[in-house]
């Protein structure tokens, strides 16, 4: 019997990426992919394990699918992912709609463990976590012109407040060689748009190499034929070079978007999140960054309420987003995870403090992203066609501003050849819509 099979996969894009490749493996071993999970006779969940919104996210796809269980419709859940590696045989015992549970080191087993649970036979495998394919054949579920390329797994930074490398392990990065050959075949079959991807991109192949190489790695991708943009995410900002700065400011495909999640600004507040720097180091790198790339796009994160975060503290965090006025930002309230050392940290803040602080920097930030989309009126932008919006209707698309998934878009007309989806466009900024710009293809 062909079984069809479906993956619904959470959290980051380096999960997606795991996802990826347990596709393919599922479709080697004869199941047939349905995208829609009520068509499947077995779904896989791809959890997510880092904080708590993000575990309940997995909780809630899994109590949900265990409805369309009970109706008849799927006959088997299987779950992988950074909460199935971080609860274990827990989860499988505590959600009775589980029918396996398998940690990260076990994804090649996912054909096996999908059939079984079919067959009625239970599963909880969790190997070495070391033991997740870093590389492999994967089925891409982005559109044919943009993917992720992975360059690492796991993290050695030790944040206080993140369980990650209890999850991931140890920081392990692939080899140049390997990445170039996955970036040329992705390229080869249309991929124009790379996302470069990791825990912490900035670090890759200092394991490898003895020093990090994301600076290197990025000259080898811009030599590759049909890649138009390459965009890095995820970097840590004590690692952000000179040299590798050099790179994004020199190279054309590189777009001038860095995502570097910063977490906060206070000196005393990072040293206890076992990071470094303080307000006027962190200020000085990014004045470095917009001098050697006036148009660069920032991404950051931030997080309030961290145990004895005082008011004076977060106040400074307020003025220091509202100072750098960051075109792309996320704020989220302390997540007190268990077995992280920040959990048992004395000062822990109430949830409607951390909550309200977190509020007031995306208030803020809804100005700024605002004041940004006028600042682009008149100007033209390339653009990368991604679809028809029936409810707008017109186009819409990424401008280099926009990374996918976790940004907005553009939407623009079209008064002449009607675009091609996965094409680059050149459009002019004539208004805005909330936080996207509008405009029209010159």
């Amino acid at each position: 019997m062909n079984y069809k099979a479906a993956i619904v996969s959470l959290g980051c894009a380096k999960n997606q990426v795991d996802a990826e490749m347990m596709l393919y493996t599922l479709k080697q071993n004869g199941f047939k992919l349905v995208d829609d999970p009520a068509k499947a006779d077995a779904v896989i969940v791809n959890t997510c394990g880092f904080i708590d919104s993000a575990k309940q996210e997995s909780i809630d796809e899994i109590i949900e699918l265990g409805k369309l269980k009970r109706e008849g419709k799927i006959k088997a859940i299987v779950v992988t992912g950074c909460l199935a590696e971080r609860y274990q045989n827990d989860l499988i015992r505590q959600l009775y709609e589980i029918d396996a549970a398998i940690g990260i080191g076990a994804n090649e087993n996912i054909a096996n463990v999908t059939l079984n649970a079919l067959h009625g036979k239970q599963s909880a495998l969790f190997p070495d976590k070391l033991n997740l394919p870093m590389s492999g054949n994967r089925i891409l579920s982005t559109p044919p012109y943009t993917a992720y390329l992975k360059v690492s797994d796991g993290c050695d930074n030790c944040c206080t407040y993140c369980a990650i490398p209890m999850i991931r392990g140890k920081f392990r990065s692939r080899p140049i060689e390997e990445l170039i050959e996955e970036a040329s075949d992705l390229a080869a079959h249309g991929v124009t748009e790379l996302n470069v991807i990791a825990q912490d991109t900035t670090r890759y192949g200092e394991d490898l190499y003895g020093t990090p190489q994301i600076a290197r790695l990025l000259r080898e991708l811009c030599k590759i034929d049909g890649l138009h943009w390459i965009r890095l995410l995820y970097g840590y900002p004590d690692r952000v070079t000179d040299e590798l700065l050099d790179v994004m400011a020199q190279e054309k495909k590189i777009v001038h978007y860095i995502d570097l999640p910063l977490q906060h600004c206070n000196g005393e507040i990072l040293r206890r999140m076992n990071r470094r720097g303080d307000s006027q180091s962190l200020k000085a790198l990014l004045q470095k960054i917009r001098s050697k790339m006036p148009d660069v796009v920032f991404r950051s994160t931030f997080i309030t309420g961290f145990p004895g975060e005082t008011e004076e503290q977060f106040e400074e965090l307020a003025e220091f987003a509202a100072e750098i006025r960051f075109q792309r930002l996320g704020c989220f309230p302390y997540s007190q995870e268990e077995d992280t050392k920040a959990a048992s940290f004395p000062d822990q803040i109430d949830e409607e403090t951390k909550q309200r602080r977190a509020d007031i920097i995306m208030e803020h930030q809804q100005r700024v992203m605002a004041d940004y989309c006028e600042s682009l009126i008149d100007s033209t932008v390339e653009v990368l066609v991604e679809g028809w919006d029936r409810i707008a209707e017109c186009w819409y698309g990424r401008s280099y501003a926009d990374a996918p998934e976790v940004d907005g878009c553009v939407f623009f007309t079209s008064e002449g050849k009607k675009p091609v989806i996965g094409d680059y466009v050149n459009v002019k900024i004539t208004d805005y819509m909330g936080i996207d710009p509008v405009g029209e293809i010159t």
